[in-house]
């Protein structure tokens, strides 16, 4: 399994991205295994309309729909861990959206996080210890 964050999707989805080319890659030589956490969903439609425009986040939409990416739709125990990692990790004001995405990661057993936030995800030591993407590519 490998979990993506908002950053990710978003560089998957923005051509003129930084790395855009190596997510891409990524993404084409596992689409199956890509999850998308739920917590990312409403940021995700936020920032790809707001920098993207809606054509964009109208393709979003259908891909979601259509089924092209998997969706977790989590536990309560997903809150849980994140609320632990927000505590443990206060310094670095983790928020919601980054704690289920690590959270969900640590449940899955993830094999990796696709991020583009290393300040955040680079800080934190998860269970499993999953590879960042695409720096550790």
């Amino acid at each position: 399994m490998i979990v993506a964050d908002t950053s990710a999707i978003v560089g998957l989805l923005d051509r003129r991205a930084r790395d855009h080319e190596t997510i891409r890659n990524a993404y084409e030589h596992r689409p199956g295994e890509w999850i998308l956490p739920w917590a990312i969903l409403p940021e995700l439609d936020y920032i790809v309309g707001a920098r993207l425009g809606a054509a964009v986040a109208a393709a979003l939409w259908d891909d979601l729909s259509e089924g092209r990416f998997m969706i977790e739709w989590g536990r309560l125990a997903d809150l849980r861990r994140a609320a632990d990692l927000h505590a443990t990790y206060r310094s670095l004001r983790l928020g919601l959206v980054d704690g289920v995405v690590m959270a969900v990661a640590e449940r899955l057993r993830a094999r990796a996080i696709v991020t583009i936030d290393l300040r955040d995800f680079g800080a934190v030591s998860l269970d499993g210890q999953p590879q960042l993407w695409p720096r550790d590519l």
